[in-house]
């Protein structure tokens, strides 16, 4: 998710109008007495963002001081679990029926949810009761088409089993293995079939996905200021202190932040959010787009289908390409290596602090870093970092 997660640790990426780890706590709180939150990098703006208490649920924090797996981090847990509890990750979208159904099992439970290729996945393999026997990861030959979702109800004992787990050739010490564990020893643990959303939040075009996923359902609430001459299509969400300028026109599911100021004569088209505090300004023209908090697009530019990190400024006229020419699917250098997107259209992904020169054109794809900066007119079709 770099350069995204420069600042700050990806469960506090937005996700519509609130932030991933709010989202994941969210589809718990009515199935749960208390949170207990394992925290790692940058762990302590968690701290800071949810607090003591979220919803009303109490919650504690533990850390991981090194990433050592999931079931290392699991394990991190025991001081403050002693009974029944819920496990899942802080980076994926779920629905609210995921953790209700495991919340009702009559025992240790794994999700698993029908997918059409299952050897990508780690594949749940089952008896005639619909009993886990194990987990077969990325089969050439799958048992069943019942991929790992990655999120479980267990008793305590499984911190047992925890401890015993051995390190894998990757260094780390798996959730999975410690599972196979309880298998061997007799444990019966159930299978939860979940039907509903299922999506991995590791890449920043999936924070797109995300953003249409959960703006779908997006009701329109107008708090803030709404000049006259403004025209509003659609679910909205405009935040108290927000001010829209006469001549905009919104076309939602749209989130509009607290502080935020829009126009005049500007362009907005969903599903996109546009983050508390942030300038959209004369004839800007916004699409598809996530813009983190106290950004400035100031004027006559064109942002489609993006991330825009924190205290970015948009000299006038910096305008983003998100298709290609040859009408391919736009490919992002990750880690050094180019992969696919698989999104016709995409634009690009800009770090916090950044600042582009007026008349900038930033082609399909590109990433630019932390606190860069480009010359008026410069043309970029590489990356930046």
């Amino acid at each position: 998710m770099q350069p995204l997660t420069a600042r700050r640790p990806k469960p506090l990426l937005p996700v519509g109008d609130r932030t991933l780890i709010e989202r994941v706590l969210d589809t718990t709180v009515d199935v749960v007495d208390a949170f207990v939150v394992v925290i790692g990098y940058r762990g302590e703006q968690i701290c800071q963002h949810l607090g003591d208490e979220y919803r009303g649920t109490p919650v504690q924090y533990v850390r991981q001081d090194e990433p050592r797996g999931t079931a290392h981090a699991v394990g991190q847990a025991a001081p403050l679990v002693d009974e029944a509890f819920l496990v899942l990750n802080g980076d994926v979208l779920l629905d609210r029926s995921l953790p209700a159904l495991l919340a009702d099992a009559d025992t240790m439970a794994i999700a698993g949810t029908d997918v059409p290729d299952p050897r990508a996945y780690g594949v749940l393999s089952t008896d005639d009761t619909g009993s886990l026997t194990g987990i077969i990861e990325k089969p050439a030959n799958p048992p069943t088409t019942l991929a790992n979702v990655g999120c479980y109800r267990f008793d305590p004992i499984v911190f047992e089993y925890i401890d015993r787990t051995a390190e894998s050739e990757r260094g780390e010490y798996e959730l999975t293995e410690s599972i196979a564990l309880l298998l061997a020893d007799g444990h019966d643990i159930d299978v939860v079939e979940y039907a509903g959303t299922w999506l991995d939040i590791g890449r920043p075009w999936e924070l797109l996905a995300a953003t249409e996923r959960t703006l779908g359902t997006l009701d329109r609430t107008v708090t803030g200021t709404v000049e006259d001459d403004v025209h509003i299509d659609g679910p909205v969400h405009i935040a108290a202190g927000a001010r829209v300028r006469a001549g905009t026109y919104i076309e939602g599911p749209i989130v509009i932040g607290a502080g935020a100021d829009i126009g005049p004569n500007a362009f907005l088209r969903g599903p996109a959010v546009v983050g508390s505090n942030v300038r959209i300004g004369h004839a800007v023209e916004l699409k598809r787009s996530v813009i983190f908090a106290d950004t400035a697009i100031g004027h006559l530019s064109y942002v489609g289908d993006s991330i825009i990190g924190a205290g970015v400024n948009f000299g006038a006229g910096t305008n983003v390409a998100n298709l290609r020419h040859d009408d391919q699917t736009v490919r992002v250098t990750v880690k050094g290596e180019r992969v696919d997107t698989g999104r016709r259209k995409f634009g690009v992904i800009v770090g916090d602090g950044t600042q582009t020169g007026i008349n900038t054109s930033l082609n399909a794809g590109v990433v630019l870093g932390t606190d860069v900066t480009t010359h008026p007119g410069e043309v970029l079709t590489e990356d930046r970092r």
